[in-house]
């Protein structure tokens, strides 16, 4: 693959083809969705494949993402280790992997700053999809814009992804329920909208004016007082980028607050296995 960003192969390039995957990749696909099914694991699938379903875009992908509940996937690594399966939990705050001859599946159950957690309700809200000729389902489009708020890395952004969410579904989303899942991080949706609104101004209208003026309420009070106490969040971005801040300049690491949190409510040890 190209290292050039501009190169049609780059991961990064938007399309409209039709994703052509290799027969080995497509059938390892194939056979965890049925896992799961047969098992009736709840679940819902993202990434790549959640995003064509919104948007018609279609992008080279490595892996299939899996969403569920931390409870869930230490049942479904059960089953897809009986199946021959190598699984790793390569974090237990949010990912683990099941793969097979170098292709894989990402079971993820949150974000991996804590922030956000799948819940029951995210699979309950799932919409039907077919993928690789499985009938099941994608992520709403409120969780699955809310699951890339926090995508912000240098090496991966995924605010387009959500530029693209609001304009392929013309903003019909539940706006108060992606609100009710950023909570206390509404400015990280703002900043997401306000970058929507710089792309597609014509389309400014498919963010709900109420919701516009609530959140630059929101944002016209908050400035407008002095917080020498409020806790620095860099961390929740990107704690690489944002390293200096912790190692050097002594300020608080909230990510790391946040992952104890995490960890100490999950109910159940991650399955490791190998």
């Amino acid at each position: 693959m190209s290292d050039q960003p501009n190169s049609p192969e780059s991961s990064s390039v938007t399309f409209s083809e039709p994703q052509i995957l290799v027969p080995e990749q497509e059938a390892l696909y194939r056979e965890v969705l049925m896992e799961l099914e047969e098992r009736r694991i709840p679940y819902a699938v993202s990434g790549a494949f959640a995003l064509r379903e919104y948007t018609g875009i279609s992008r080279m992908t490595k892996d299939l993402d899996v969403f569920l509940t931390a409870e869930d996937s230490v049942q479904a690594l059960h089953y897809l280790r009986r199946q021959g399966f190598q699984c790793e939990v390569c974090d237990p705050v949010w990912l683990a992997k099941a793969h097979r001859d170098g292709y894989f599946v990402d079971l993820i159950t949150g974000m991996s700053n804590a922030v956000l957690v799948v819940e029951p309700s995210w699979i309950e809200r799932a919409r039907p999809a077919t993928i690789v000729e499985i009938k099941t389902r994608i992520l709403a489009p409120e969780e699955l814009l809310a699951s890339k708020l926090f995508v912000t890395r240098r090496e991966r952004f995924d605010g387009a992804d959500i530029a693209h969410v609001i304009y392929g579904t013309r903003g019909k989303i539940e706006w108060e329920r992606v609100l009710r899942l950023v909570g206390e991080h509404w400015e990280m949706l703002l900043w997401a909208l306000l970058f929507f609104r710089y792309a597609y101004p014509a389309q400014t209208s498919y963010v709900p004016a109420s919701l516009w003026q609530d959140l630059l309420g929101r944002l016209s009070s908050a400035i407008a007082k002095d917080q020498p106490n409020a806790a620095f969040r860099g961390s929740l971005v990107d704690d690489n980028m944002f390293a200096i801040d912790l190692k050097e300049w002594g300020l608080q690491n909230i990510l790391e607050d946040y992952r104890t949190r995490r960890m100490a409510s999950i109910k159940k040890p991650r399955e490791q296995c190998a």
